[in-house]
């Protein structure tokens, strides 16, 4: 088998599909702020910038302006760990966590029109290889 053609017209579908609208929704819904906002939401209670960044694999620098927006914004707080004082802890006003369950089901609802986009075997299909992906991620 050639994996190098297969290979290349992978790449190519991925940039057709980063071109599609379904794909802009879900990488707004899942990215930046919206991320942050999910990932609080999902830990439900206090939340470390380091862990966010870690997780979102960007710098503290750029998880700060993230989390200076949410603050402005009114939908998280930070405050100092009364055990750690050099911790910061961040957590979601009830503003920010409507904010996050309604993040939650536009990702979900773009999810679902995708994988009926592919009927049913394919879109079982498409979750099981994908699954197998995410076992290899380190």
């Amino acid at each position: 088998m050639d994996y190098t053609e297969l290979a290349n017209q992978l790449i190519i579908h991925f940039n057709e599909i980063r071109k599609n609208q379904h794909q802009k929704a879900i990488d707004e819904t899942m990215g930046g702020e919206a991320f942050a906002l999910l990932y609080s939401w999902k830990k439900s209670g206090y939340v470390q910038p380091s862990e966010m960044s870690g997780k979102m694999s960007v710098s503290s620098a750029r998880m700060a302006v993230i989390l200076n927006r949410l603050e402005a914004k009114g939908l998280i707080t930070r405050q100092i760990d009364k055990v750690d004082r050099r911790k910061i802890l961040v957590s979601l006003t009830p503003a920010g966590k409507e904010a996050a369950g309604a993040y939650s089901k536009k990702a979900l609802s773009g999810a679902v029109n995708m994988l009926e986009m592919l009927g049913e075997q394919d879109a079982k299909e498409f979750v099981r290889i994908l699954g197998r992906l995410a076992d290899f991620t380190p």
